[in-house]
């Protein structure tokens, strides 16, 4: 296919373009999460955002904190924002992060109000919002404009044969295009880490990769009891016939194509500064990787699965994919595009790539994800440290 010039979205104040247009409660900690949920109860069309962790990070795990929360409210495919935080001080934090953006944020302390006034207000806030969010209209904008993120799961051999080449070769096509692409899961390139480094662009971005990634794999040998059996590689993917890190790794590094050049190392969460692919440093673990795609400011995601996985996303449409006929067959519910005539020689690779960037126009025009449809909104935070 001719790869269209443009796609039709939603300008935010900072001239980035979403493709979804919501209006989120955001808890900037745990203890805030049923205030968040209340808001969005009352206020139809919004949406609560809950999360697991609370206080007392430090460090650099305080910082990725802030940087995936302030993050997610900053994703162009997000309207406006109600922030919640049981203190003053980190919940304006996070009102001062996103509001640089330009994006409509407010933010409302529980502390000396209590969640019934604190519920009050912040719903008269988001009606306010979601009545201006409901009145904004998608425009046409060039596809350089465009940020397409990747991530797999429960991989088995038609992964690496089928779903994950299918990825790559829609990314070769965006990459000439001039889009914004990422891609990450630092320990599951394990084996193949020498293959991504000699796709960098420089010397310098392939040394960075290979210090990232040997930082984190050092830090999982450090860390291991026995093995990593059930781990890297999982149980599903040992079922599915991976039996080894190294061939799953061989395999996940297909979703990168055939042309791409690796244009940047990212840290978790880090939005990346102009087109091309990037890596992000970032767990193998779905929920957590999409969460940082999203954080970063990624507006589609591409999600390769061999045994089946069901992942979702609240912000960032999830368009998960396979090659292999049996999950098409036992978990069509959650699968947007099948590729299986791929390894079936029904279809070539080329025609398997522009299938699925037919689901990701026909996505970004407005069809729901089977995600999307289904209720499904992962969102999990990466934790690196024990809190204080």
């Amino acid at each position: 296919m001719t790869l269209p010039s443009t796609f039709w979205g939603y300008e935010r104040e900072n001239g980035r373009v979403g493709i979804r247009n919501h209006v989120i409660i955001l808890p900037v900690d745990d203890l805030s999460n049923a205030a968040s949920e209340a808001v969005a109860n009352n206020i139809k069309g919004t949406l609560a955002i809950p999360h697991s962790y609370g206080r007392l990070q430090f460090g650099a795990d305080l910082e990725l904190h802030f940087r995936t929360i302030i993050g997610t409210g900053s994703n162009p495919n997000v309207a406006a924002v109600v922030v919640i935080g049981i203190e003053p001080g980190w919940t304006q934090r996070v009102v001062d992060g996103i509001a640089a953006t330009g994006k409509p944020v407010v933010g409302f302390a529980i502390e000396l109000n209590g969640d019934i006034n604190t519920i009050a207000s912040a719903s008269r806030k988001a009606k306010e919002y979601v009545q201006w969010a409901s009145e904004l209209t998608k425009t046409e904008h060039p596809i350089e404009k465009l940020w397409v993120s990747t991530k797999c799961g429960e991989s088995d051999t038609t992964s690496g044969c089928g779903a994950n080449p299918t990825v790559g070769n829609a990314f070769d096509k965006l990459y000439a295009a001039g889009t914004t692409l990422l891609f990450g899961e630092t320990s599951e390139i394990t084996g193949g880490e020498h293959i991504v480094a000699r796709r960098a662009a420089t010397p310098e971005i392939g040394e960075k990769f290979l210090k990232t990634w040997g930082d984190y794999n050092d830090f999982i040998l450090a860390n291991k009891t026995n093995d990593l059996s059930e781990s890297q590689p999982t149980k599903g993917n040992i079922i599915g016939g991976l039996t080894t890190i190294e061939e799953k790794a061989l395999g996940n590094i297909q979703k990168i194509g055939k042309k791409c050049t690796v244009d940047g190392v990212l840290e978790p969460a880090e939005a990346p500064t102009g087109p091309g692919l990037w890596f992000m440093d970032s767990s193998s673990a779905a929920a957590e990787m999409v969460t940082l795609a999203a954080a970063a400011g990624y507006v589609v995601h591409f999600f390769p699965t061999g045994q089946g996985n069901i992942i979702g996303n609240p912000i960032l449409p999830v368009i998960k994919l396979t090659a292999n006929p049996r999950t098409v067959r036992t978990m069509s519910e959650h699968i947007d595009y099948d590729c299986s005539g791929l390894l079936q020689r029904e279809i070539n690779l080329d025609q398997a790539g522009d299938g699925l960037l037919d689901v990701m126009f026909r996505t970004i025009n407005g069809r729901l994800t089977d995600a999307e449809a289904l209720g499904h909104r992962e969102f999990v935070l990466t934790k690196l440290y024990r809190s204080a």
